[in-house]
């Protein structure tokens, strides 16, 4: 492999890594450094966004030690805690692994970026290969899984990394600031919505049921083979010759994140290829090592025309790029020396600028849920910087025919191979349960309501087989879930609710509040039909609710209602207005029929919210256990877990088991439906 393709390789095997690291990374910030809704989103926001800052003054200190240095000993850390983090050890170590993984990425990524005017092609790759793999894992990644095959993995790509690492690349060209400058945006909306496959396995849950919920798909990862080609292809192919061309991908950029900003989940399948698409043309727009005729190609012989470059500028450039040194007082002399510093220096802050846009982003795009301001222009605006960057972006004179530019790759095979990768998640890595009716209508149900913090637990691990295992103990018919988070970058991009149903074997409906991607579920054994959502009134609390209706079909014309829904209080009052929106929308879709009220109420046994249920006929199904604490599960003192059901459903055993798999404990209780 030359050293060109082996710098390529390097800089995609170290997105991957920093990818690996983000995605736990940022949960800790709410899971462990904070609490959301009771932490201040400022201060967390100020922790976040205060390492990005500390990463700025990166470039400084490459132009005084040298990149390679820097380079080398950041890409070591950086591996380090990648490796460490999949011990996956939870609470502030887990924190600070991810903390100084992230710092050394950033710092990591300054010291390549001195030596790297080409970035797109490991760019794109890493992105691409991310996303795949991530897919592939049924978004489960192996930075939370602690077997023998995750330890196998990472070390296998912290190896190569560091090999790639460790190979000297040839000195740069002048240009790729711009390219560099993109990294941050690009990544905020690839992992957000282009190249997210949770968000794409729930885009295809909404196609499969109406009135705006959402069902368990089948071949629901399906739509990531397509954003990754249509991504990968478009960054890889170059620039469009024609100046019309030039406008499209800025265009489909522009289109994806507006239709992603309308909030609706039935438009996510058009956003993702579009905003894909998009992402790799803008990219291709910025590859380049600018300025005419400086695009600088491989002869056949494999000799690299930056050779009489680097010797141009002497030692100084080198080091500045990352490359070797080359004898120094050969060609242009000090000019040249200061322009090649000036030139990686550019790159450095352009890669700094962009990953402090990727933060102030996401800071400003999910802050929204604890502050209670809009957020669809976030997406919007990021896209169009990159569209703007992308688009003012001058042409650069390309190689010779037959020849591609140094450190590029062969868009077609790499295309072909990356999504090759993709196309294996649909088949083995989709699950779907299924519900059959048993024989004849049962006597009694198992209800479950559970708080489950988005499949974080209080040390904020996202461990899946203790959430699982905390539902599964008491055998469930019906499982509610409140806090269901399928795809949020900022809980690192699982679709929680899928991975859970496959662990239950039971499948779902999925109900929107806060966004597309965030809401709460029902789970059933048995078959699921007539789904209806209810948006409640905000009054002041700044996370949506909503209530989600299913009938549960027992055969034989026997048939339950269960509404599953989670109040959210207005500050410094109760959700009296939403628990009667609720009770009203419950009482007029149940139509007589048993009916199950379920889920987090953020209301307490006395309380007037809680009085709004009874009042209208429901029986509190926990009270032969009261009192029946179940926040915070390492020391529940509050009632805020509940179960209502119609007075002919007759509930019996009602538990709040302990454990630490969320924030919340969940409640059980055992319903005996009325007579036939």
């Amino acid at each position: 492999m030359r050293y060109r393709q082996l710098t390529t390789g390097s800089l995609a095997l170290g997105v991957i890594l920093l990818i690996d690291v983000l995605r736990v990374w940022l949960p800790g910030i709410i899971t462990i450094f904070g609490q959301a809704a009771s932490t201040p989103a400022e201060l967390m926001g100020a922790f976040a966004l205060g390492w990005f800052v500390l990463a700025a003054a990166a470039p400084a200190l490459v132009r005084r030690v040298g990149a390679r240095p820097v380079t080398v000993t950041a890409a070591v850390v950086l591996a380090a805690a990648r490796l460490a983090l999949t011990a996956t050890p939870g609470g502030r170590v887990q924190l600070w692994l991810a903390t100084a993984g992230l710092l050394a990425g950033l710092v990591w990524l300054v010291g390549v970026a001195g030596g790297i005017d080409r970035p797109v092609p490991g760019l794109a790759l890493g992105l691409a290969v991310n996303a795949a793999l991530h897919a592939l894992l049924d978004t489960y990644d192996l930075a939370w899984r602690s077997d023998w095959m995750a330890w196998l993995l990472s070390s296998v790509a912290v190896g190569a990394f560091l090999f790639a690492t460790a190979a000297r690349g040839a000195p740069p060209g002048p240009g790729g600031a711009r390219s560099w400058l993109l990294a941050g945006p690009v990544l905020l909306l690839a992992g957000m919505v282009a190249l997210a496959p949770a968000l794409a396995q729930t885009a295809m849950s909404y196609l499969v049921a109406d009135d705006g919920v959402a069902s368990s798909p089948l071949f629901g990862l399906a739509p990531v083979p397509v954003a990754v080609a249509g991504f990968l292809l478009a960054a890889l192919a170059g620039p469009p010759s024609r100046r019309w061309g030039r406008a499209v991908g800025p265009v489909a950029v522009l289109a994806g994140a507006v239709l992603f900003a309308l909030d609706n989940g039935d438009l996510l399948l058009a956003a993702i290829p579009l905003t894909a698409i998009g992402l790799g043309a803008c990219l291709a727009l910025t590859d380049g090592v600018g300025g005419a005729g400086r695009a600088l190609t491989d002869d056949a012989s494999g000799a690299d025309p930056r050779a009489d470059a680097a010797s141009a500028v002497g030692p100084a450039h080198a080091d500045a790029a990352g490359g070797s040194a080359t004898p120094a007082g050969v060609g242009v002399g000090e000019a040249g020396r200061v322009a090649a510093l000036r030139a990686a220096a550019r790159r450095g802050y352009a890669v700094a600028a962009g990953m402090l846009v990727f933060v102030l982003a996401a800071v400003a795009y999910y802050s929204a849920y604890d502050l209670g301001y809009p957020n669809g222009a976030v997406p919007v605006v990021v896209a169009g910087l990159i569209a703007a960057v992308a688009f003012t972006s001058r042409p650069v004179v390309g190689p010779p025919a037959g020849q591609r530019p140094a450190g590029s790759l062969a868009a077609l095979p790499t295309t072909a191979v990356v999504t090759a990768l993709a196309m294996l998640a649909p088949v083995f890595a989709d699950k779907v349960g299924v519900s059959t009716n048993r024989d004849g209508p049962p006597k009694e149900i198992t209800v479950v309501a559970y708080n489950i913090r988005m499949g974080f637990g209080l040390d904020g691990r996202f461990d899946l087989p203790a959430l699982t295992a905390a539902i599964d103990r008491q055998q469930p018919d019906v499982v509610l879930l409140s806090e269901v988070d399928r795809g949020w970058l900022l809980n690192g991009g699982h679709d929680t609710l899928d991975l859970l149903a496959d662990r239950l074997d039971m499948p779902y409906v999925f109900g929107a509040a806060a966004d597309a991607v965030w809401g709460d579920a029902v789970l059933s054994r048995w078959p699921i039909e007539d789904e209806r959502t209810l948006r409640l009134p905000a009054v002041g609390a700044p996370t949506g609710a909503q209530a989600l209706a299913v009938t549960l079909n027992f055969s034989d014309g026997v048939r339950c209602a269960v509404v599953s829904t989670h109040l959210q209080p207005p500050p410094g009052g109760g959700p009296v207005v939403q628990a009667r929106a609720v009770v009203d929308f419950a009482t007029e879709y149940a139509a007589g029929r048993p009916l199950v009220v379920g889920g987090d109420l953020n209301t307490e046994p006395g309380d007037e919210a809680f009085g709004k249920f009874t009042e209208a006929g429901l029986v509190d199904a926990l009270a032969a256990g009261r009192p029946l604490a179940t926040s915070p599960a390492d020391d529940p003192r509050q009632e805020i877990d509940h179960v209502f059901v119609s007075p002919g459903l007759t509930p019996s055993g009602p538990v709040a088991p302990p454990g630490t798999a969320s924030d919340h404990l969940p409640v059980a209780v055992t319903l005996t439906l009325p007579p036939r």
